[in-house]
């Protein structure tokens, strides 16, 4: 299961017909060229052109700018896929999508609940990693950084400004990461939590990916 993001300027482009027939195109070979943009970029379309080529034509005809941004293909070899998309213009073409990758084959109805409300709770929390340890350091630093500076000015002592510190920055990384959040179905409940009530062995949530348009 894969996406692809491609911006335009403006809402009337994202409706035009063209546009719609192009992005739905080209999402079908980002599955086939499992989301690598060079080697999609040069795949032929149904016109016998290729992708880089419909692209051109389709700005000259419209008038505005239109570029391939992000994709992402997450495998399904023993696992199973689940979607959601949000703010639907046509088809599967919308404004965010998710796409979460569970580690399981079971064809069960309550893996079908979970697959489709742990894909809505990653398009409404939008976290950053599945597991505090997983986030960039690049953005924990970034957020220790803020936190200094908040707290440069506050007159604590240096022991205490250190223990609170690491109190915001502990609570940074439990609210960005999805197995820490509180679950939105009910918020009594960590993911984690949930997860475990499955009572499945080996059960586990391999990946996801969250994609918004403008973001």
């Amino acid at each position: 299961m894969s996406f692809i993001e491609v911006n335009c300027e403006t809402d009337f482009v994202a409706k035009n017909d063209d546009f719609l027939e192009f992005v739905k195109e080209i999402s079908e070979l980002n599955n086939t060229y499992f989301s690598k943009i060079e080697e999609l970029q040069n795949s032929k379309m149904k016109n016998n052109k290729t992708v880089q080529e419909n692209l051109v034509a389709l700005i000259a005809k419209i008038g505005e700018k239109i570029t391939i941004g992000r994709a992402k293909t997450l495998a399904a070899d023993d696992k199973r896929n689940f979607a959601y998309q949000h703010s639907v213009i046509k088809d599967n073409v919308s404004k965010l999508v998710v796409i979460v990758s569970l580690n399981t084959k079971e064809i069960s109805d309550k893996i079908d609940l979970f697959g489709k409300q742990i894909s809505m709770h990653i398009a409404a929390s939008n976290p950053l990693a599945i597991n505090p340890n997983e986030i960039d350091q690049k953005i924990i630093d970034r957020e220790i950084e803020l936190i200094a500076e908040e707290l440069k000015n506050s007159g604590k002592p240096e022991e205490i400004a250190k223990k609170i510190s690491l109190g915001k920055i502990n609570k940074f990384k439990d609210e960005n990461s999805l197995m820490t959040q509180d679950w939105v179905m009910d918020t009594k409940m960590k993911v984690k939590d949930v997860v475990k009530s499955l009572e499945i062995s080996n059960f586990s949530i391999n990946d996801f990916v969250r994609i918004k348009i403008g973001e």
